[in-house]
């Protein structure tokens, strides 16, 4: 009998029962499956939905949070929207000391209630979440400057998707081992040693989840997902521009948890005052055993290597790459490309930056392309979806923070401009700052300047010798600095397989040939994995065995029978 199955069912885990075992099938199918619609029609939310989630963000504007948790009292403000909308919500503060202590009295009756429970809470949490999705997609809009529509996708349905996919991997895992097991060895003539054995899921403890700006709730779910299921008390630590989002997060699950008669400091907001790097504290402090961080190479780093006493996942930078080396559908390339370079301006951790095409043309449906051509005809595709602002705008959104403005300013000064950026007036918010994508030529040696990441709506078309010269480019500079998406467009089979090759050696997944509806910023929960950990721009998956394995223990106990 698998561990949790010798619990009393617990109501919510009743409830939801059948939406864990769908988890649990599609992520050993990964076929295609979905929880929570995408679509924010009012066919499938209602009529008042999307209208009842705005008026619940704009009560938050200008105002306290609501969020009864352990704190000094004081408030802290720190969002700037980038669609220059006013925010100024002020959040309760708390000190590290004080956060990990409430979180830590919170773990024992936590980590009693078994597996079942937990799920059971666990997936009441991302059903009331799901209840909200209308008002979750207006914070993230407004924060991380997304457009409504990828807001409510990727930062509500999606989100809730890669919640659920974690808590299923979870599941799995903390239910592999027995909870009670029977053991009996002879003993010769006398009587067999008989023991009874029990095999306890114990959590690591307190876990640190730090949130990012473009992704507050996507890059966020899965980790505290992930350690709440296995019993870690979960102290959430927002980006300093996108609060919002993760405190509605916090306010909901607190709610779930106080209603189920658990302590809702299981989970606890962290909101930071200017300067004060809260993360860093919590990151070292010794009751933190569980760190998730999304963001800077940089601090990725810094977090691998100081916050020694804790497991620390990381999702950081890389150089996302595609080889171009022939196509069958050429119009169909150029739209795919043009596409991934315009959606959110580039601000994707997955959107692709270096595009290698060999400086003698490629071989298309439509006759032989030069270079040049075929760099034209992805600006192109960039143009036509850009040139009218108020179209435009639904796919660019706007620009998440000044450091993106910095580096489309310096990438002015390298190699020769394709397309150039352009400064859009968004035609219903005047205050938002939106800049069209730029696209920038660059030969082959000059890695000092491809070979570092541009986040933003910045790629560079690099002219290689030849396809085996773009395959060595992808080798060395992915293998060095690492991607989370790489993609190649050939019509010769032996490049693809070249090229999975190369893939797979350097550990970053793969897109062939796209043209059509799916693109290689994209995953789909539950089907596609989002990093690998097998190259430097992330040390973890979403979502693998791995990913939730080490947030738990199996601790026994045996007795004689």
């Amino acid at each position: 009998m698998m561990a949790g199955m010798t619990e009393t069912p617990h109501p919510l885990y009743d409830r939801h029962a059948d939406t864990l075992n769908r988890a649990l099938t599609a992520i050993t199918e990964r076929g295609y499956w979905s929880a929570y619609p995408e679509s924010p029609s009012p066919r499938v939310y209602g009529e008042t939905a999307a209208a009842d989630g705005k008026a619940a963000f704009e009560a938050y504007l200008n105002g306290d949070f609501p969020l009864d948790q352990p704190g000094s009292g004081d408030r802290v403000a720190t969002e700037t929207s980038p669609f220059g909308l006013e925010l100024n919500v002020r959040y309760p503060h708390a000190g590290a000391d004080e956060l990990v202590a409430a979180a830590s009295a919170a773990l024992p009756a936590w980590r009693d209630a078994g597996p079942q429970a937990r799920v059971g809470v666990c997936l009441e949490i991302l059903d009331r979440l799901h209840k909200h999705i209308f008002e979750l997609a207006n914070a993230v809009q407004f924060t991380s400057g997304q457009a409504f529509v990828m807001a409510f996708q990727a930062g509500g349905a999606h989100a809730l998707d890669r919640a659920l996919e974690a808590l299923a991997y979870a599941y799995a895992e903390m239910t592999r081992h027995p909870g009670t097991a029977g053991w009996e060895k002879a003993a010769g003539k006398g009587d067999p040693l008989r023991m009874t054995k029990t095999f306890h899921v114990v959590p690591r403890g307190v876990a640190l989840v730090i949130g990012c700006n473009t992704f507050p709730t996507w890059n966020s779910y899965p980790g505290l997902f992930a350690s709440l299921v296995t019993g870690n008390p979960v102290v959430v630590k927002p980006h300093p521009r996108a609060v919002l989002p993760l405190a509605i997060t916090v306010r909901y699950a607190r709610e779930v948890l106080a209603d189920a008669g658990f302590d809702p400091n299981l989970v606890l907001l962290a909101p930071e005052g200017p300067g004060e790097k809260l993360a860093s504290t919590l990151a070292l402090h010794p009751a933190v055993k569980i760190v998730d961080f999304t963001g800077s190479t940089e601090y990725g780093d810094w977090l691998e290597a100081n916050a020694r006493q804790a497991a620390v996942y990381t999702e950081k930078a890389g150089l996302n790459t595609v080889v171009v080396d022939s196509t069958d559908d050429f119009a169909g390339m150029c739209r795919n490309l043009g596409f991934t370079l315009t959606l959110y301006s580039g601000q994707m951790c997955t959107t692709s930056q270096n595009i290698l095409i060999p400086a003698g043309g490629i071989e298309t449906d439509q006759g032989h392309k030069s270079f040049d051509e075929v760099a034209a005809g992805i600006a192109g595709a960039v143009g036509k979806l850009t040139a009218d602002p108020a179209r435009g705008v639904e796919l660019t959104g706007a620009i998440v923070n000044d450091g993106v403005l910095e580096r489309l300013d310096e990438v002015t000064k390298v190699g020769e401009p394709v397309l150039e950026s352009r400064t859009v007036e968004h035609p219903a918010l005047p205050g938002a700052v939106v800049r069209t994508p730029t696209i920038v030529k660059l030969a082959a040696d000059d890695t000092a300047t491809y070979g570092r990441e541009w986040f933003g709506p910045i790629s560079f078309v690099i002219a290689t010798d030849s396809t085996a010269h773009s395959l060595e480019i992808m080798r060395a500079t992915v293998g060095e600095k690492g991607a989370l998406t790489a993609g190649v467009y050939s019509t010769d089979e032996a490049v693809l397989d070249a090229t999975e090759a190369a893939a797979v050696d350097v550990g970053v997944h793969l897109s062939c040939n796209l043209t059509g509806g799916v693109f290689v910023n994209q995953s789909a929960a539950f089907s596609d994995f989002h990093g690998s950990g097998a190259n430097p721009a992330a040390n973890a998956a979403l979502t693998d065995g791995a990913y939730v394995a080490n947030r738990f223990r199996i601790v026994q106990s045996r007795r004689h029978v």
